[in-house]
Order: structure tokens, then C-alpha cells, then sequence
């Protein structure tokens, strides 16, 4: 159903440098970029999933829709404790520490942060068994 999620930056160098080791964990390579986006995903495979950043067409300022994030599937609540670390240390704010979020159902572990344009992101896993740290 997604073809690709897009969120607008400021400026696409610091962009970048946020996502690539976060998507680099995540097993996802940087598949195209431009002076204007860059594109992670599957280079091979055209109509999976992808995740971009860039100036928006218009030439306006990118600006934050308040209410909006991507969430990204991850495999396990240690990955997502490095994935936030990651995010933080690259600049990003931190919106939600890692953590069991019963409220959300029964194992759904998740952390959320901001990437330096303010853009919301999260990583998320549905089947964790350790108590909350």
C-alpha cells in the first residue's frame, strides 16, 4: 500500500547524516539522492516500501505537520534501545524513551524522537517479553 514516506528538511547534508546509521541498522541502504532528496530502501526491489528526505518541490520552507510520524517496524527492544541512541547522538530529540507501552497492547515496546527538522519517527516492536528498564 505505502510506495514511499517523505518528510521534508531544511537541509538534506544534516538530513542524511541523521538517517544513514539509523537505516543502516535497520538493514536499509541509501538508494538514490540528489541535491534536492535521498531515498533508503531497496534499490533492487522498485515497488517496496521507502523512506525519504528533502527540500519540498514548492521551494517553501519544510514545515512539521503537527500529529504526523512514520513508525518503523523493528525487530526486537535491544535495537530499538540502539536505533534511539543513534537518533539522539545525531541530533535528534527525544520524544519518547524506549519502553513497553502497555497501553498499546501487550508487548509493544517503542521509542520516539525527532529528527533535527522536527520531523516525528518511531521505532516499534510488537512482541517483546522483557520487563520494562
Amino acid at each position: 500500500m505505502i510506495g514511499y514516506t517523505m518528510v521534508g528538511t531544511t537541509d538534506l547534508e544534516r538530513a542524511v547524516s541523521f538517517y544513514d546509521p539509523i537505516f543502516e541498522v535497520m538493514g536499509l541502504k541509501q538508494c538514490f539522492k540528489d541535491e534536492q532528496v535521498a531515498f533508503w530502501g531497496d534499490k533492487a526491489d522498485v515497488v517496496a516500501p521507502r523512506f525519504a528526505t528533502g527540500y519540498p518541490f514548492d521551494g517553501a520552507k519544510a514545515s512539521v505537520g503537527n500529529g504526523t510520524m512514520t513508525a518503523f517496524v523493528i525487530d526486537g527492544s535491544d535495537k530499538i534501545d540502539r536505533l534511539f541512541e543513534i537518533a539522539i547522538s545525531k541530533g535528534g530529540a527525544d520524544e519518547g524513551v524506549p519502553g513497553l507501552r502497555p497501553d498499546y497492547g501487550d508487548g509493544f515496546y517503542a521509542a520516539y524522537v525527532r529528527d533535527p527538522d522536527g520531523n516525528k519517527i518511531a521505532f516499534v516492536c510488537y512482541d517483546v517479553t522483557k520487563t520494562a528498564s
